[in-house]
């Protein structure tokens, strides 16, 4: 800072001060708030470094040995550092311009970026065990960053943060998501290297405020609800104080509010601006406020997916889901939640995803089961088995595949059954449902034969269908061999069918 002549009058040197601090804050080369002490860098790919600096400023990056240069233009600059190997211990990363920035305790590893609704943010701390999950978390190899709530009209350039990067330990580890830690333990474990999650979440969020307009756009079905409607797109009211007056910002426009459940409104704010940090792939935990959708779900769930992996820029990236636990919503929506799963299923036609089944880890009178360990564990054995190729005992739910009839007996087949199926707590098979050509489905005995399951009723002569698990408080105890639940599905595509009050067990065989 250049002394001031001791002549000049106090408010004229205030002044002066001011606009040489407005020149020393416009050189300042600087980066989005993701980059930070403790961040976790994505290993084995392409890692992108952007920020904001003067026009035509030179800016260097140095991190591991690398050193990448580019010159400010329009204010920005972009640089992509070669691909890194994990590292056991954290590294300085530098960013020179005008200035310096300097990171601490920078590792490389997996980042996986954790979204959806309130299951996916539901916290450690709320979770089975919390006491003892906090207790025992003491690993700086795992990291946790979370972005806060926040919705906008436009696509931003920058994410609040509350902490930025931090690692897991007791006074920290209670607020991460619980199902994004508890898949980080396990592959951090087998993989031996650091864990980076992205906590990007907001509970009670639908699917459409995540998805971005190009996602919309991929889609043909979305074409008249969403791809032609996206200029209207997010909503907005001018918001009002208590007395009911309209709130006026600073230069006597409308304040707007900006609905978290309007299309892109998520997206523009939590998304668009840690785009394009490296990942690995992306954990999805959401469907519960589409409830009631059926298929129309899976055609909202491409265009998230194919969405965020056009704009990402890295391929078909791992995408891993959970499907919804059991959960009682009400009579008049018994069969909604069947619908939901059957729009979950549907996207494992999408490459490179994978599905966590969670029928047996439920509390049907809470939408919020508590048992987070076995959802991250399942999540886990799909990254294992198809993203690391770890050999692993089994990573996927049995999945319907064939039914023939014979007779009076309906079999069905399942992919996913290798080493054959079982019955999870050794009872009669439960929650299936069997129909003929009059569509009026009953209650039905299963029987395991290998990896086959063969479905019968004493009132249905000649079989046309097959309902299994389809209601939404069914807690089947159909798995495979390593202990994975059964996906709920159905054989037919009805849509007048007639279903039992409830699918309870049927009666043991007689022998």
């Amino acid at each position: 800072m250049k002394h001031l002549p001791h002549s000049l009058p106090f408010t004229r040197s205030l002044a002066l001060l001011a606009t040489l601090a407005a020149v020393s804050a416009q050189a300042d080369v600087k980066l989005p708030v993701i980059f930070s002490d403790r961040m976790v860098l994505q290993r084995d790919q392409k890692v992108p470094v952007w920020g904001w600096a003067d026009e035509g400023e030179k800016v260097t990056v140095e991190f591991a040995g690398q050193k990448a240069e580019t010159t400010a233009k329009d204010g920005k600059w972009s640089v992509a550092l070669t691909p890194l190997k994990a590292s056991a211990t954290g590294a300085k990363f530098t960013v020179s311009g005008k200035n310096k920035v300097e990171f601490s305790d920078v590792v490389v590893g997996e980042v996986w970026f954790c979204s959806g609704q309130s299951n996916m943010e539901w916290s450690v701390a709320a979770s089975k065990n919390a006491k003892e999950e906090i207790a025992a978390a003491n690993n700086p190899r795992i990291r946790h960053f979370k972005v806060p709530h926040v919705t906008a009209t436009e696509p931003q350039t920058e994410v609040k943060t509350s902490g930025g990067w931090q690692l897991t330990a007791t006074n920290t580890v209670g607020g991460f998501t619980a199902v994004g830690y508890f898949f980080a333990r396990e592959i951090q474990k087998e993989l031996d290297v650091p864990i980076g999650l992205i906590g990007c979440n907001w509970g009670g969020t639908r699917i459409e405020p995540w998805t971005p307009p190009v996602g919309f756009q991929s889609v043909p079905a979305l074409k008249a609800d969403f791809t032609d409607k996206l200029a209207t797109f997010p909503a907005r009211s001018v918001a009002k104080s208590k007395e009911g007056k309209e709130i006026l910002d600073k230069n006597g426009k409308p304040v707007l509010n900006v609905s978290s459940s309007s299309p892109l409104s998520i997206y523009n704010a939590m998304v668009h601006p840690l785009i394009p940090y490296a990942i690995k792939g992306a954990l999805w935990y959401q469907g519960e406020s589409n409830n009631g959708e059926g298929m129309l779900y899976f055609e909202k769930k491409k265009a998230l997916i194919n969405g965020w992996r056009t704009l990402w820029n890295q391929g078909e990236f791992p995408f891993l889901f959970v499907q919804l636990a059991p959960y009682n919503y009400g009579a008049p929506r018994a069969e909604a939640l069947p619908g939901i799963w059957e729009a979950q299923t549907a996207t494992l036609s999408i490459p490179n995803t994978g599905m966590a089944v969670t029928t047996d880890v439920t509390t049907v009178g809470n939408i919020h089961p508590p048992d987070k360990q076995t959802v991250g564990h399942r999540l886990a054995l799909w990254a294992l088995a198809k993203t690391y190729n770890k050999p692993v005992a089994s990573y996927a739910s049995p999945l319907f595949d064939t039914l023939k009839v014979e007779g009076n007996k309906a079999k069905l087949t399942f992919k996913h059954a290798d080493g054959g199926l079982k019955s999870l707590n050794g009872q009669p098979l439960t929650w299936f449902t069997i129909a003929g050509d009059d569509k009026k489905f009953v209650e039905a005995k299963a029987e395991i034969s290998g990896s086959t399951v063969t479905v019968s009723a004493e009132s249905v002569a000649k079989p046309a269908a097959v309902r299994f698990g389809w209601n939404q408080i069914a807690e089947p105890n159909l798995a495979n061999a390593a202990g994975l639940p059964a996906s709920p599905f159905r054989t037919d595509k009805w849509t007048d069918a007639v279903m039992p009050a409830a699918a309870a067990p049927a009666p043991p065989a007689k022998k």
